[in-house]
């Protein structure tokens, strides 16, 4: 045997004990969640690998439990519900694929498809209270009006607003709809507006990634109240370039011939508008399963984004479709420009 085929067969055999040992230490480490060992012995890695602490996971787990939990039947026992809030939070901190799940849990994969966006609407049904507006414009002016105002310099400020495409897996038959010429890839669009301090309060998840934020911005509930006047008296909510320039709704001066005063403006504005960009990124960094394509029924996507999803169809970008700029909403970024 020469040389070569003896370092092939070395090679090979490194390989093989490395994939042993992976797999055990996956399933060591699938064992010490299910057992609630690591809880135990390190919370901090617990923490690490569910992305939540013991004491949120219980809190969680109670109350959504009576939701996900079926009943044993003469036939076989159930899954209990906590085992199914374990595989579905590693599925989302982690990306995994569902048969690398099945070997981590033990658990069949066409189970794991079937809980996993059962238990995301559960977890959205039990938490959907914490993404809300202040109901009283008292609510509006002391908790994100006044934090807008001292942490990041643009008073009467309610909100940040932007989309994230999240990348999916070309669906089935649906040809060109959900594909971003932009960003080539498939996607669905997340519109989401953020507070002061890079929380969600609000979210609208289903349009297809060939519709610009412009256009999502049209056709979801938000852009109907707050044309209806949502907003306290002056209030503004502050977005990039692909938005409408509206009273409500204030974006940064175009070009690049600006006046210092304007460039000022801007700046103030950027530093307003980039926490909902923030938001993103610290979701997407606390849960993996964003940064890569999501391999599932566009069902599955928006249980795991929480959306209701309505039938959106493609839209053109705010910028084919005439002005939308105003000279009420001109005189009010001007007006802003001087605060």
């Amino acid at each position: 045997m020469n040389s070569k085929k003896v370092q092939l067969l070395k090679t090979k055999r490194i390989k093989n004990a490395s994939t042993v040992l992976l797999e055990m230490l996956t399933e060591e480490l699938g064992n010490m969640l299910e057992e609630n060992i690591l809880t135990l012995e390190d919370p901090h890695e617990y923490r690490l690998a569910l992305r939540i602490n013991t004491e949120n996971f219980d809190k969680l787990l109670k109350l959504i439990e009576c939701s996900i939990q079926c009943q044993d039947t003469i036939m076989r026992e159930a899954l209990p519900g906590k085992i199914k809030l374990v595989v579905t939070l590693t599925y989302l901190a982690t990306g995994m694929s569902y048969r690398s799940l099945s070997h981590l849990y033990r658990v069949s994969k066409p189970s794991i498809s079937l809980f996993i966006p059962e238990v995301c609407r559960a977890i959205y049904a039990a938490l959907k209270q914490y993404i809300k507006f202040p109901e009283t414009k008292e609510g509006w002016k002391i908790i994100i009006e006044n934090g807008f105002r001292t942490k990041w310099n643009f008073p009467l400020c309610y909100g940040s607003i932007d989309g994230k495409h999240v990348e999916i897996k070309a669906p089935w038959k649906s040809g060109s709809q959900f594909f971003n010429y932009k960003k080539n890839k498939y996607s669905i669009v997340f519109l989401a507006v953020a507070d002061h301090n890079y929380c969600f309060t609000y979210i609208d998840v289903g349009a297809s990634g060939s519709a610009s934020d412009g256009g999502v911005f049209k056709n979801c509930s938000l852009h109907q109240y707050l044309e209806n006047g949502f907003l306290p008296e002056n209030g503004v909510m502050v977005g990039d370039a692909a938005f409408p320039l509206k009273k409500y709704l204030i974006k940064p001066y175009p070009g690049v011939n600006l006046s210092a005063e304007q460039k000022i403006f801007n700046y103030r504005l950027s530093r307003a508008r980039r926490i909902v960009e923030n938001a993103f990124g610290i979701l997407v960094s606390r849960f993996r399963i964003f940064e890569k394509p999501i391999s599932t029924n566009l069902s599955t996507v928006d249980a795991i984004r929480r959306s209701r999803r309505d039938e959106i169809t493609p839209l053109q970008s705010i910028a084919n479709q005439g002005s939308n700029h105003s000279a009420e909403a001109r005189e009010k970024r001007d007006l802003y420009k001087k605060i």
